[in-house]
């Protein structure tokens, strides 16, 4: 796999390289100023999804508000089930192209496809971890459907070894979580692991179903579809199980969700039109909105991580000259190299909350841009 997480160093060399942080040299006074161009944004307005058209099952991207859609795979097997990397550079994505299920990788822009599991059995459902180092997947290369990872090094670990069927693997924001599908105890529920398969524990305890978790981009909160009160829809719970609430109530099937990256809205898949097709809502259900429109299937949402923030918006008046200008930016800039240890104006920009603006800052900043963190701590 060609992902991995990645150092300051590493941070900073992929900013200068994609332009994010330009090296200014025209003025010998002030030896390799670094500066970010304002408006700064960083993305995180994309949702990749599967769809039937064209006559053929592939992956499409388009903007969180349904707008520019666009094909980005077109073999003429079945591409399912997109996720992001971490940074958003790539997306990974299920196909039988070479005659079974394989997880393979390509580039946001659908360039450099990649097999990366390359075995006999179907191996399906890719989940990204934060730090963009792992791939969780659902195999049943051992006779059963279980829950696997896989890192930069190809080397596969099982996580999960139960006669009954894991699947649908979705990482907690911090990495150190995994849920997933199950339907050991007779009927499908939501259960959670630790990142090693330890500590296995089933979520939502209900005799109806209960599949396709999502972490909230903090944490706290899974969003998952249940039939429990009838039909399938897009409820919500806490982390560890508790106050599930109903998010849709259409009388249609409404499943699959993903949440933005700032987790105030959910992508979803509904048929209430008479058609699948993608919608977004609220984080509390309300404003439910139609993205897609075509006479063919659209499923399987999954929102770019990477934030659609303004870090100098965010970092404020570093240098307390009264307003938020490039030059801030030029003194985070220094700070993430190291050329300087601390800023002049300490009550702005203290994004962790330390007490002071300090290189830890500054480190924030640089995994945001990268799309290492989906956003900063709240203020």
């Amino acid at each position: 796999m060609r992902v991995a997480s990645r150092s300051l160093l590493a941070i900073l060399t992929l900013a200068l390289a994609t332009g994010l942080l330009v090296v200014e040299q025209s003025e010998p006074a002030s030896a390799g100023i670094i500066i970010i161009p304002p408006p700064f944004f960083l993305g995180g307005d994309d949702i990749a999804f599967t769809s039937l058209r064209n006559d053929n099952t592939d992956i499409y991207v388009m903007n969180a508000d349904g707008s520019a859609q666009a094909r980005l795979t077109s073999d003429p097997a079945a591409d399912t089930g997109a996720v992001w990397s971490a940074n958003g550079s790539q997306i990974a994505f299920t196909s039988n192209r070479d005659g079974n299920n394989e997880i393979y990788v390509m580039s946001a822009d659908g360039s450099d496809e990649e097999n990366l599991t390359n075995h006999p059995d179907s191996d399906a459902d890719p989940a990204w971890s934060p730090d963009g180092s792992q791939i969780a997947f659902s195999s049943d290369r051992d006779g059963n459907e279980e829950i696997y990872l896989t890192d930069e090094n190809n080397v596969v670990v099982r996580l999960t070894d139960n006669p009954a069927i894991d699947g649908g693997p979705a990482w907690s924001p911090d990495g150190s979580q995994i849920a997933f599908s199950s339907n050991r105890d007779g009927n499908w529920e939501i259960y959670v692991m630790n990142a090693d398969g330890s500590g296995q524990t089933n979520l939502t305890n209900h005799p109806n179903f209960d599949g396709g978790p999502a972490w909230s981009p903090d944490g706290s909160q899974i969003a998952f579809a249940s039939d429990r009160d009838g039909q399938s829809e897009i409820y919500v719970m806490n982390a560890d199980g508790s106050t599930p609430m109903r998010l849709t109530d259409n009388g249609v099937f409404d499943t699959a969700p993903a949440w933005s990256p700032d987790g105030s809205q959910i992508a979803f898949r509904s048929n209430r039109n008479g058609n699948t097709d993608i919608y977004v809502m609220n984080a509390d259900g309300s404003v439910q909105t139609r993205l897609t429109d075509n006479p063919a299937n659209d499923t399987s949402p999954a929102w770019n991580p990477t934030s659609s923030v303004d870090p100098l918006v965010l970092l404020g008046d570093v240098n307390c000259d009264g307003a938020v200008t490039i030059a801030d930016a030029q003194i985070v800039a220094q700070l993430i190299v190291g050329r300087i240890d601390a800023l002049a104006c300490p009550q702005n920009g203290d994004v962790n909350e330390s007490g002071g603006v300090t290189i830890a800052d500054a480190q924030l900043i640089a995994q945001l841009i990268v799309g290492r963190i989906a956003s900063l701590p709240p203020p």
